[in-house]
């Protein structure tokens, strides 16, 4: 790589950086708005929050960084057609497919973080993440009572407790269960949430048991100490299961046959290993797009918005179809090597109109200055 290629490159870089930068960010910010409910539901710390966002970023960077090298590309060469850089760059002898060449290298560059983020750091910050969420929904105690606040967890069940402890424990507890005839009311000094062979039970210690008995007299019965079960509280989905994207290729690639969501979802698990291979090359197809989109047409005084807007068009829906196709090889496993076909197709007819235009140099001399 010469002075001036080297030139070309860093013009590239230093917008990716950026533009992958402002995308993240808002799509971490959405990310974030999505998972607000579960902290705030089950009152977790702002922590909390930031961690489970912070886990959402390597997915989210897999899908955002082919459209990031396609802007960074597009807006690189387009500001050195602007500046008349290019026109100096091609009156000095260099073709079009030279001034690519440095670009074409930042995408291969790009290419390759992609697909160690999809094959490593995705699987791996995916798992935490799905392993953090069930256990923010597993604090069954969090979600149950609010301290100060009267809380309905179950049809026919209401829970209050005055002061809830750093450990968990509520202190001066109320609950009054309907879901029985007669309604029961229990009052007790402290009370703990536990689990049970993943059923959560309320633990009340040093309390008075009230029912009303048929004669509508009030019983009374005091205890020290009594378990509360809340089955109802459980959605009969205590295991934790391991979606496409949480897993590794070995996982995707050789699923579990003994396990049923693996014996269910075989063709959606190779899908997803198939396009964790293939969606890094999508990095080179949309830099080869802004490439052909802005050096493969002949030159022009006029601009190249027409040009770039064209470009994007293709990019835009370059990336759609691979999702696509993801999606379509679900249903049909042999779709899955147009997963990867696609991507070197598209790269290929871009570099067809890069390798045609390859020795066309701007007009020179006093033809740069000739009107129109």
């Amino acid at each position: 790589m010469n002075i001036v290629q080297g030139y070309v490159f860093r013009q590239a870089l230093g917008p990716l950086v950026a533009i992958l930068g402002a995308l993240a960010a808002i799509a971490i910010l959405t990310q974030g708005l999505n998972r607000l409910d579960i902290i705030v539901d089950n009152r977790q710390s702002a922590m909390a929050f930031v961690w489970v966002t912070l886990l959402a970023t390597p997915q989210l960077i897999s899908l955002i960084l082919p459209l990031a090298v396609f802007f960074a590309v597009a807006f690189a060469i387009n500001r050195m057609h602007t500046e008349s850089e290019t026109t100096v760059l091609y009156a000095a002898g260099f073709s079009a497919w030279r001034l690519a060449q440095p670009v074409i290298m930042l995408a291969c560059m790009a290419a390759v973080a992609h697909l160690w983020v999809t094959t490593v750091i995705q699987p791996a910050s995916s798992t935490e993440m799905r392993e953090t969420i069930y256990d923010i929904r597993a604090d069954v105690a969090s979600s149950l009572v609010r301290e100060g606040d009267y809380t309905f967890p179950a049809e026919g069940l209401t829970m209050y407790a005055r002061e809830r402890a750093p450990g968990g424990e509520m202190r001066d507890l109320f609950v009054h269960d309907a879901r029985q005839s007669p309604a029961v009311t229990y009052t007790a000094r402290t009370g703990l949430i536990t689990m049970a062979n993943g059923v959560p039970q309320l633990v009340m210690i040093e309390g008075q048991i009230q029912r009303q008995s048929e004669t509508g007299a009030v019983e009374t019965l005091d205890f020290d100490r009594y378990p509360l079960i809340l089955n109802e509280l459980v959605d009969g989905e205590t295991d934790l299961v391991l979606k496409p994207g949480d897993r590794t290729l070995a996982q995707l690639f050789f699923p579990d046959l003994t396990n049923h969501f693996d014996q269910r979802n075989v063709d959606r698990l190779t899908a997803e290993g198939h396009y964790r291979l293939a969606a890094p090359l999508l990095n080179i197809a949309l830099a080869m797009i802004a490439l052909a989109g802005l050096l493969g047409g002949e030159f022009s005084r006029q601009g190249y918005l027409g040009r770039l807007l064209w470009a994007s068009g293709v990019a835009l829906l370059v990336r759609l179809l691979a999702l696509g196709l993801q999606a379509a090889a679900v249903d049909e496993p042999a779709l899955n090597v147009a997963q990867y076909a696609f991507p070197l197709l598209v790269s290929a007819g871009a570099a067809t109109l890069l390798i045609r235009a390859g020795r066309r140099k701007a007009p020179q001399g006093s033809n740069l200055l000739a009107p129109a």
